[in-house]
């Protein structure tokens, strides 16, 4: 049975309307032709996702988003997205968002990226936040 599941390392956070963001990604996942088997979603600190960064990524700096692709079988979801829950509402305060509605933006770009966008190029990039703002769209929770 297919599983999305919410946790959190080092912070407390209540995540609001988890029911319809779970059926969001899911509904995401079957429209790019995809089956989702297991997707983990980890809210975290900066300096926890500096740590996954340094350590799996040999990369030395924050980060909103860290995306894990465990997938065996093609067309099949299974995947870790790491969030920094601080750099979200810095980001949210910077774009005049809502730290709701800048953490389900990037929810969907780590699901994305499961679903095998890139976003190195300029094109890739486009083309990703044409996406992001394509999904953003169907979900109800958002003003």
């Amino acid at each position: 049975m297919a599983k999305i599941n919410f946790f959190t390392e080092d912070i407390s956070y209540n995540l609001k309307h988890k029911r319809l963001i779970k059926a969001w990604i899911a509904a995401t996942i079957t429209e790019e032709g995809y089956q989702l088997d297991e997707l983990n979603l980890i809210l975290c600190s900066d300096e926890y996702l500096l740590r996954i960064n340094q350590d799996y990524l040999q990369h030395d700096d924050y980060t909103d988003v860290i995306t894990f692709d465990n997938s065996e079988e093609l067309k099949t979801i299974v995947g870790d997205i790491f969030i920094s829950l601080e750099r979200i509402k810095e980001n949210a305060v910077n774009f005049k968002s809502t730290t709701l509605a800048e953490l389900c933006r990037v929810i969907i770009h780590g699901t994305l990226h499961l679903l095998g966008y890139k976003d190195k190029t300029k094109a890739a990039k486009t083309l990703m936040t044409e996406k992001e703002d394509y999904y953003l769209a169907k979900l109800e929770v958002l003003p």
